[in-house]
């Protein structure tokens, strides 16, 4: 029986392990999903911005302000391309989440199995002993009639 308990605690333990993995994989996806919103946020800033400074036919720009324009935009499109890495960071952190969560899953298939296992072999143990009782008794029984019934000859 001790051993049940043991499994029972391991069982536990794996539960845990399994709950954290599970809230560890969450917590990567929503975290992958706000970098990704930020990548968003910033393509689209970059995308309006070179709309609103796009060439008019009719309009002339001074070149300084044309140099400042266009080193925002190389801003821009640094802040994006960072952040294009920091969404594939989060990708593969997300990946090595799921693949914890999986084996923690796993983990407590498994233990599940062998406690159901050490369970049913105890029970077939103790219906054995059980079997092995009443046969015991049953031949008292019988050897005390026999017995019984050797001592009245007619």
């Amino acid at each position: 029986m001790s051993s049940l308990n043991s499994l029972a605690v391991a069982v536990e333990v794996a539960s845990r392990k399994r709950d954290d993995a599970r809230q560890a994989l969450q917590d990567m996806l929503a975290a992958q999903q706000a970098a990704r919103a930020q990548l968003d946020q910033l393509e689209d800033y970059a995308r309006e911005t070179q709309a609103r400074w796009g060439m008019k036919a009719d309009t002339t720009m001074k070149p300084e302000v044309m140099y400042h324009h266009y080193q925002f935009m190389d801003r821009l499109g640094h802040a994006a391309g960072v952040q294009h890495g920091v969404v594939g960071d989060h990708a593969h952190r997300v990946e090595a989440a799921r693949r914890a969560l999986l084996e923690a899953e796993l983990r407590l298939a498994s233990l599940r199995k062998v406690m159901e296992k050490r369970r049913h072999d105890l029970e077939l143990a103790e219906m054995r002993r059980d079997q092995k009782q009443t046969d015991e008794r049953a031949a008292l029984q019988y050897r005390s009639a026999i017995q019984g019934s050797e001592g009245r000859e007619y």
